[in-house]
């Protein structure tokens, strides 16, 4: 792995949290391939562009927020994540949490594969 991989992944990464904080959802997908697949706590795996979309403009129970990098590391077209995350739900309600995201790309870049982990005391 070149050292312009890990910069272009690493780009890749922090781009996806920009265009999520922003609102901007055409961003958010293109940065996804057509067969892409994110499993996330509580909800079915979403597939594809058209169901990205489906969930940035309607399902996703954020209204806003920011995301933090806390750490990053790059593997041959993977990342994984360690963050924070807050901001206000569409009930209303604020949250303030960390998270563990991973991707894997393809090699156009595009995410094919993310999971999401949040850090709560659920077991």
């Amino acid at each position: 792995m070149t050292a312009f991989e890990v910069e272009q992944i690493t780009e890749r990464v922090h781009r996806y949290y920009a265009l999520v904080d922003g609102g901007d959802v055409p961003g958010v997908v293109g940065l996804f391939s057509d067969r892409a697949v994110y499993e996330r706590p509580g909800y079915a795996p979403i597939v594809g562009r058209e169901g990205l979309d489906a969930f940035y403009r309607g399902r996703r129970v954020i209204d806003r927020g920011s995301h933090t990098v806390l750490r990053l590391v790059v593997g041959p077209q993977d990342a994984a994540v360690e963050g924070e995350f807050r901001g206000t739900l569409k009930d209303g309600s604020e949250v303030d949490l960390r998270f563990a995201d991973f991707f894997r790309f393809d090699d156009d870049l595009l995410v094919e594969v993310r999971n999401t982990y949040f850090f709560a005391a659920l077991v």
